[in-house]
C-alpha cells in the first residue's frame, strides 16, 4: 500500500494558486490513471487504483493546508501504512518555477502543510516531492505570493510541470524513493 497526498487549500479563489500545486498535480495524475470520481473518506478527496499489483490511495485534504496532517494521519493509521509510504506533493518557494526535488526526509523547510504531516508522523523520514513555484517578488509578501494564481507565462508551462510531476510520482510508485530520487533530481 502506497499514499500520494497532494497539498492544497479547498475553495474555488484557491484552485489555481501556487500553494495548489499538490492538488492540481492530483488531479493531473487521476486523470492520467482514470481513477474516476472520488470518494469523500480521511478528511479528503480519496481514489485508489492498482499498479503492478500494489493497492494506490491518492489524497486531496480537505482540512486547509495548515493541518493537512490530520486528513494523511488519518489513512495512514486507518490502512495501518508506513509512513515511508506515503509521498507527499506540494509547493515550494525555495525551487525556481518548473524544478522538482524529491526527498526522502528532511524538515519541513517553512512550509506547513508538510510540518502538520510531520508533526502527526512523529519523524522527518516521510518522502517528498517538491513543486517550485519560484520565490515571491521583493514587493510581495509569501502568503499573498503562494495564495495568488500563477501568471500567464507560468500558466501556460504548468501542463508541462504537471506532467513532470505526474511522471516523477510514478517513478516513485514504481521504483521507490531512493531510485525515483537520483532520477527526479538529475532530470528536473
Amino acid at each position: 500500500m502506497k499514499i500520494v497526498a497532494g497539498l492544497g487549500n479547498p475553495g474555488p479563489e484557491y484552485v489555481f494558486s501556487r500553494h495548489n500545486a499538490g492538488w492540481l498535480a492530483v488531479d493531473h495524475l487521476v486523470n492520467r490513471f482514470s481513477c474516476g470520481t472520488p470518494r469523500m473518506q480521511f478528511s479528503s478527496m480519496a481514489w485508489s487504483f492498482f499498479m503492478n499489483g500494489e493497492k494506490i490511495l491518492i489524497l486531496k485534504p480537505l482540512t486547509y493546508m495548515n493541518l493537512s496532517g490530520k486528513a494523511v494521519g488519518e489513512a495512514v493509521d486507518y490502512l495501518s501504512a508506513d509512513w515511508e509510504d506515503v509521498l507527499v506533493v506540494y509547493d515550494d518557494v525555495a525551487l525556481p518555477f518548473g524544478k522538482l526535488r524529491m526527498r526522502s526526509k528532511g524538515s519541513a523547510g517553512g512550509h506547513k502543510g508538510l510540518l502538520s504531516i510531520l508533526g502527526r508522523a512523529g519523524t522527518l523520514e516521510v518522502p517528498r516531492l517538491r513543486i517550485g513555484v519560484g520565490a515571491a517578488p521583493d514587493a510581495r509578501g509569501i502568503v499573498s505570493w503562494v495564495l495568488g494564481n500563477f501568471d500567464k507565462t507560468e500558466q501556460n508551462e504548468l501542463p508541462s510541470l504537471l506532467d513532470s510531476t505526474a511522471e516523477a510520482v510514478e517513478e516513485w510508485l514504481s521504483v521507490g524513493t531512493e531510485k525515483a530520487m537520483n532520477l527526479v533530481n538529475a532530470t528536473h
